[in-house]
């Protein structure tokens, strides 16, 4: 599977930005991120999509806008990524724990 590039921007206990590049063949299975106690909220922002695949797929979103802006809980619902066919899949990654 293609290596995913994952560029920290800050972290703390509590919240954390990344950015993160997805090469081409890579996909991301269904799963769902258990946190223990609390909720975990994942804002991510797809600032390039590949030309062919990585669609990104969950359970329930929160907010979905023009399938580049996602808000959605990664502890309590699957999601996924399909493989990507060509190109790459980047994107702003915020999270915050509660």
């Amino acid at each position: 599977m293609a290596k995913v590039l994952n560029h920290p921007i800050f972290s703390s206990r509590r919240f954390a930005i990344n950015v993160v590049t997805y090469q081409e063949g890579h996909r991301v299975l269904e799963h769902n991120d258990p946190m223990g106690a609390g909720r975990y909220f994942k804002f991510n922002v797809v600032l390039k999509k590949p030309e062919q695949g990585g669609v990104f797929w969950a359970e329930k979103v929160i907010v979905n806008l023009f399938n580049r802006v996602y808000f959605f809980r990664p502890d309590k619902y699957m999601h996924s990524v399909s493989k990507i066919g060509k190109g790459q899949r980047k994107l702003l990654s915020i999270a915050v724990y509660i």
